[in-house]
């Protein structure tokens, strides 16, 4: 992939699938376009905060947020970018099931970007948004 060319799906799967994590997460992307990415995780038990209402921990909400957002940026620049600041906003409590998380950039800059990701549960309820700034400036050579 040259510097200009835009990454495929294909390239963009290759690369999150090289992290454990996004593999613990089991995530896969769905879309992405230039700026967007669509991805899911698929559930996994150890998600489970409270055993009684068996809802998602926080914290991997977050972390489908971060992540997601951060990779609607690499379908822009074709490498992954430093979060230096996120916020979550938490809606409703996501029950046991897959996710799917939506993500675009909202400005795009050259040394730092915006991007937002929403989670939505298994019946398409908004479970957590949120929205980070990245560090996009080109590695130094």
């Amino acid at each position: 992939m040259s510097e200009n060319t835009l990454p495929t799906q294909a390239d963009i799967e290759a690369k999150l699938q090289r992290g454990p994590y996004h593999q613990w997460l089991g995530i896969t992307v769905d879309a992405v376009g230039e700026g967007e990415i669509t991805l899911r995780a698929k559930w996994r038990e150890e998600w489970v905060v409270n055993p009684d209402k068996r809802y998602t921990h926080g914290g991997i909400l977050a972390a489908l947020i971060d992540l997601t957002a951060d990779w609607a940026l690499v379908s822009k620049t074709g490498r992954g970018v430093p979060t230096i600041d996120l916020r979550v906003d938490y809606h409703r409590p996501a029950p046991p099931g897959d996710l799917r998380v939506t993500g675009r950039v909202i400005k795009f800059g050259s040394q730092f970007s915006v991007a937002e990701a929403q989670v939505y549960d298994i019946d398409d309820k908004l479970v957590a948004s949120g929205r980070g700034v990245y560090a996009t400036a080109a590695p130094k050579a």
